[in-house]
């Protein structure tokens, strides 16, 4: 079942250079045009299932929030047309319906009403938006006299006091205290596993590899790129390193299916990644604490200082567990002149949990490679660490523990 479908949608704003330009092209029926027009987004389309989870992502002023407002009616498309179906809850930009001098309750109460809740069920909802927030007696008091955070706490505990058919939520979360954003997470997870279609707009790759399924890559008003969503924020993070023109991206599939992005000027390049043993030969499976060695061969196309190489391990689901570069590790820059090649090779303890893991490589100016992107290499090489026999452990870290035990005088 089709929750939401989005049918080349655009919007466009008038931008006049005079004030008098409006009035202008209202004497004139618009047979005089006085602005200039800028299309927020223009020929966006896509649908999105039953209980679906679709992250959006792009660079500011891409057009994440203005697709928001009209999938939630809060502003009007200029073409095109939006269909969705079921109870909506939404949550964009902070402050966004809620009344500075109403108190908690009232604004609460006006939330759940404008979702179309019937009065009993607004009534029975009350008492756990009050608990879900955390507010105390301050839902009493005026929401001017709240921080930034307690009127997030508010408008979220409001939008999911009961399940929605469609969740769509901006980056408001990212104001929130570590705690609150955490319950928060939790609660959209519990409502993603019940069945609720969810749009969720956000910077943060941890949260949008654990949420969505799917993510949507919008670029100064345009969709550039929906797929998994994975390859597709390793598809933004390649763009926000393009900033030569003569960068290129592209994306291909490899033998076991993964999707390989890869990024960069290409005035120096990786040309291969492998990971080997202390004896220097290629392997793909580690045992916990075991020392692995990675080894990227470069190769210098332009004459250069020396360029920072480094690599990033990231779990099976995306998530990001370590990474460093020449730079933090003090290497002292040279001239590298062009036709030249090295080897840089990294030593690592993998004191990481079992389980399968990539390596990314880059090749880059200065301390990240979003400063001057010479080759961004995403999952370069995937490995795989097994259990040892010494030391059993749950989670993704195998940090060194010691214990102690010692007996206690017995109570008087």
């Amino acid at each position: 079942m089709t929750r939401l479908a989005v049918t080349s949608i655009g919007k466009k704003y008038k931008i006049y250079p005079h004030p008098w330009g409006r009035l202008l092209e209202w004497v004139t029926a618009d047979r005089y045009t006085a602005h200039k027009p800028d299309w927020a987004l223009r020929d966006i389309s896509f649908e999105v299932g039953d209980g679906e989870s679709v992250g959006i992502i792009g660079m500011n002023g891409a057009g994440k929030s203005t697709l928001l407002k009209i999938l939630t009616g809060t502003t009007q498309p200029t073409e095109g047309s939006v269909a969705v179906t079921g109870r909506v809850a939404a949550l964009l930009e902070l402050g966004l319906g809620i009344h500075p001098e109403f108190s908690g309750w009232q604004n609460a109460m006006l939330a759940c009403q404008l979702m179309g809740m019937e009065p009993a069920v607004v009534n029975d909802r009350l008492p756990w938006i009050q608990s879900f927030s955390e507010l105390g007696d301050h839902m009493d008091q005026p929401v001017r006299t709240y921080s930034t955070g307690m009127q997030l706490r508010l408008a979220f505990s409001a939008a999911t006091a009961v399940r929605p058919d469609v969740l769509i939520v901006d980056e408001a979360l990212a104001v929130g205290d570590t705690y609150f954003q955490h319950k928060s997470i939790s609660r959209i997870r519990s409502f993603k596993e019940q069945g609720t279609t969810l749009l969720f707009v956000t910077h943060d790759p941890v949260a949008l590899k654990a949420l969505c399924d799917r993510a949507i890559l919008l670029d100064r008003g345009l969709l550039l790129h929906d797929g998994p969503a994975e390859a597709v924020f390793n598809y933004y993070n390649a763009l926000i390193a393009q900033k030569e023109k003569e960068a290129t991206i592209t994306q291909s599939g490899s033998a076991d299916g993964r999707v390989v992005t890869r990024s960069g000027s290409k005035e120096a390049e990786i040309v291969t990644v492998e990971l080997c043993d202390a004896g220097g030969d290629p392997r793909r499976l580690f045992q916990v604490g075991e020392t692995a060695t990675l080894r990227c061969h470069i190769r210098i196309n332009q004459q250069m200082a020396f360029p920072t190489v480094g690599f990033l391990i990231r779990d099976r689901l995306g998530g990001d567990v370590f990474g460093t570069n020449t730079f933090h590790l003090g290497v002292e820059p040279r001239e590298c002149a062009p036709g030249g090649a090295f080897a840089a090779s990294f030593e690592i303890e993998l004191n990481i949990g079992p389980g399968h893991y990539s390596v990314s490589a880059a090749l880059h100016r200065g301390r990240v490679h979003v400063e001057g992107n010479y080759d961004w290499w995403d999952q370069a090489l995937v490995f795989q660490v097994r259990p040892n026999q010494s030391f059993s452990f749950d989670g993704v870290a195998a940090l060194p523990t010691r214990w102690a035990v010692r007996p206690l005088s017995p109570p008087r």
